[in-house]
């Protein structure tokens, strides 16, 4: 079973190419993008309203454009080629744990297509969201710092 994350596009933007994990500027999405990677998921992918499942180092141009701005049906159809683009790249809808970083324009008709999933922030305003994240991030670093802390023990005994 592999585990894929999957993160929303955001509005903010650079005003030139760059790869898409770089493209995108707002806090939101970078505390996203750092939490999604301390997961060591299988795979990360962004939700972008413009390119679909949009994979991470692929260079893309900014653009405008969200689902918030689209109908039900565009969205449908926008879902329906994201759901396709992931089997197309091996991912298992069924048995696959997918852990959504997105909200509910950019999930609402992906969800019902998946066998396991997780929402995190599901129901949390963007101001909690990036509470939420802070938080997780902190967790993370402060778990790690132990563990290095922890490694590191038998060699400062040495060093003194």
């Amino acid at each position: 079973m592999a585990t894929i994350v999957l993160l929303s596009c955001v509005a903010q933007k650079l005003d030139k190419a760059a790869p898409a994990k770089d493209l995108y500027q707002s806090d939101l999405f970078k505390k996203s993008l750092a939490y999604g990677e301390s997961l060591s998921p299988s795979a990360m992918y962004i939700l972008s309203a413009k390119h679909h499942l949009l994979p991470m180092t692929k260079k893309i141009e900014p653009y405008d454009m969200t689902l918030k701005d689209m109908s039900a049906d565009e969205r449908k159809a926008w879902s329906e080629k994201v759901l396709s683009q992931l089997k197309s790249k091996g991912h298992n809808l069924e048995k696959d744990k997918f852990i959504i970083l997105a909200g509910k324009a950019y999930n609402q008709y992906i969800i019902p297509e998946l066998g396991n999933y997780e929402i995190p922030m599901k129901g949390k305003r963007i101001g909690q969201q990036k509470q939420w994240l802070k938080n997780q991030l902190k967790e993370i670093t402060t778990k790690l710092t132990s563990l290095l802390y922890e490694i590191l023990k038998p060699y400062r005994k040495l060093s003194r």
